[in-house]
């Protein structure tokens, strides 16, 4: 449940801040709007930005094993055969996924290990250059609680943030069409963040084999419903696949 909670208020944050940042990042856009809206949307942009920041702060502090897990096990976790030939076969996969045969993956596929790892480093780049560009103008609206920065530190802040910006959107995109169920491939599995947070055996097996099979072998996260098909539970499934 933390899991989820996390990345719905993470990817919530993320299209918001998308959103009211282009009206700061394009200034064609700025400018169309006038300044009493421009305004607003910087505020708007900083607010959001604040359980953007918060909310994945304390999930590691009230769960710091599952951050543990997930750089050690999912990010930065050591790549196999099957791995480097998911990576190897993915483009073609997502124009031809019929005709293409996946080798089984692990609780996060190679692919998503790299998307996660760019989302998050980008997030955190994102953040820490957003506070510095914040504090420069004032932390309050009157400008009150400012700390100046050199010209020097703003530009780099700037173009880290704009980076950041633009990395975040091109990834989060893709991981929406991913994650989303847009692609045939991956249908009903936004049920695991917008859902009961579990995913059908049939699924489990064909996108995540090695790790359905471990978790059917364990048996802790596998439950029965009614019709008598085995569904994988939330604990070791929601928050990670797409």
């Amino acid at each position: 449940m933390l899991a989820r909670i996390t990345h719905g208020t993470a990817a919530i944050c993320c299209i918001l801040l998308a959103i009211t940042g282009l009206f700061v990042f394009i200034n064609s856009w700025n400018n169309a709007v006038g300044s009493e809206f421009s305004i607003a949307m910087r505020w708007a942009h900083r607010i959001i930005a604040i359980p953007f920041i918060v909310i994945p702060l304390l999930a590691v502090l009230i769960s710091p094993k599952g951050f543990v897990h997930l750089f050690k096990n999912n990010i930065f976790g050591k790549w196999d055969k099957d791995d480097w030939t998911f990576a190897k076969l993915f483009m073609p996969y997502l124009f031809a996924p019929g005709k293409i045969h996946m080798p089984p993956q692990r609780e996060v596929k190679s692919m998503q290990r790299v998307a996660d790892g760019v989302l998050l480093f980008a997030g955190v780049f994102a953040a820490l250059s957003g506070i510095v560009l914040w504090l420069n103008t004032g932390l309050l609206p009157n400008g009150e609680w400012t700390v100046r920065f050199a010209p020097a530190t703003l530009l780099v802040a700037k173009l880290i943030h704009d980076i950041s910006f633009l990395i975040i959107i091109v990834f989060g995109l893709g991981h929406i069409y991913l994650g989303g169920g847009i692609f045939e491939p991956y249908r009903g599995t936004a049920n695991l963040m917008f859902g009961n947070g579990r995913v059908n055996e049939a699924d489990a097996v064909y996108h995540w084999g090695y790790w359905a099979d471990e978790e059917i072998a364990s048996g802790k996260n596998v439950i029965e419903v009614k019709d008598g098909q085995k569904r994988k539970g939330d604990t070791a499934s929601v928050g990670y696949e797409s």
